[in-house]
């Protein structure tokens, strides 16, 4: 009809003139595309330069009041002050950590959430065959912030008055004694364990609940020893009802200068201890990762804050994030053959 066919030229020149639009704006696009990307690749220093410009949450694995989270709050508090923001201390205890560091590694890759982590985040790929994370792959490095030895130490009841002793007499009595720990899994188990599998000797394991009710039972007498943290044991030491025999730092710690250390008695070379550091998801940006290590070592640097892990039995540390990121995959490597030769798994 002679009405359709006007109407049918009228559609083909719109499309025509859309066609030429489109065109157009396309080859716009395409002109434009090297200057978005190369906007693209400035907008995240332009962002790490303004960093931060709100508080930042320093997500801790374990309660309010434990040895870590004190830890954690000494430095959280000096790094406020540094980063010119507030870093807030956020608990998320349970499963061995697990749950504080699934939650940073799902978290936004801003440098605003960060894991306080322990040395448990080094056991946990040996220990659990089905980890919602991966260590190595989801997390940035930021430093390693502290280290708190262990001592080895027995009841006031055990015959032995230094770890040469000791050794002798778990050889004259294989299997009959029995140690404590924080719970299966835990570094106070696989440290006692690593040491005990060293020198060729054998015992029973006692998991617990924590270190207070292992400490408890152990000066009461139910197990004959342990390995824990200088911090917790500092005063059942003090007022005698154990014994402490050898640090498990290289060096002797501060708290127990009289106490030598297991590398100078019998096992040369012989370093655990429950360090920590901190680390934020994959792919924050290497400026923000920087200044969050820089702001670090600042705090850790500083006198009172020195003075503060000193009394809490914490050495501090620092390095740089490639320095921590090699020392997590050591020890994540090294625990992996202790925890199999221990056949522990937690699920």
């Amino acid at each position: 009809m002679p009405g359709q066919g006007k109407k049918n030229d009228k559609t083909d020149k719109t499309d025509k003139t859309t066609s030429v639009a489109i065109g157009r704006r396309s080859r716009r696009l395409a002109l434009l595309a090297p200057a978005i990307l190369v906007l693209g690749a400035f907008a995240t220093p332009a962002r790490a330069a303004g960093y931060p410009t709100h508080p930042v949450k320093l997500v801790v694995p374990f309660p309010p009041g434990g040895p870590t989270d004190l830890v954690s709050r000494v430095i959280a508090r000096k790094m406020s002050e540094e980063l010119g923001q507030q870093v807030i201390v956020d608990n998320r205890p349970g499963a061995n950590g697990n749950i504080a560091a699934e939650l940073v590694a799902k978290s936004p890759a801003d440098g605003y959430t960060v894991l306080y982590n322990t040395s448990s985040i080094a056991l946990s790929p040996a220990l659990y065959k089905h980890l919602s994370y991966d260590v190595q792959r989801d997390f940035a490095p930021v430093a390693m912030t502290a280290m708190v030895p262990l001592v080895l130490e027995v009841n006031a009841q055990v015959p032995a008055s230094n770890l040469a002793e000791f050794v002798q007499y778990l050889k004259a009595n294989p299997g009959k004694l029995t140690y404590g720990s924080a719970g299966n899994g835990n570094v106070t188990h696989l440290a006692a364990f690593l040491f005990l599998q060293a020198n060729g000797l054998s015992a029973v394991h006692a998991p617990y609940k924590g270190s207070a009710p292992a400490l408890t039972d152990l000066a009461g007498g139910q197990v004959q020893f342990m390995a824990d943290t200088i911090n917790s044991s500092l005063p059942f030491i003090r007022d005698k009802r154990m014994k402490a025999l050898a640090v498990t730092s290289i060096t002797r710690s501060a708290q127990l200068p009289d106490v030598p250390t297991v590398a100078e008695t019998v096992m040369p070379g012989f370093e655990v201890g429950a360090w920590q550091g901190m680390l934020v998801p994959a792919r924050t940006p290497p400026e923000i990762v920087q200044k969050l290590n820089a702001a670090t070592l600042r705090a850790l640097a500083a006198p009172d804050v020195r003075a503060s892990l000193a009394a809490q039995g914490a050495e501090p540390r620092g390095n740089s994030p490639e320095a921590y990121g090699k020392y997590l995959a050591q020890e994540i490597t090294r625990w992996q053959k202790v925890v199999k030769d221990s056949g522990v798994t937690l699920e």
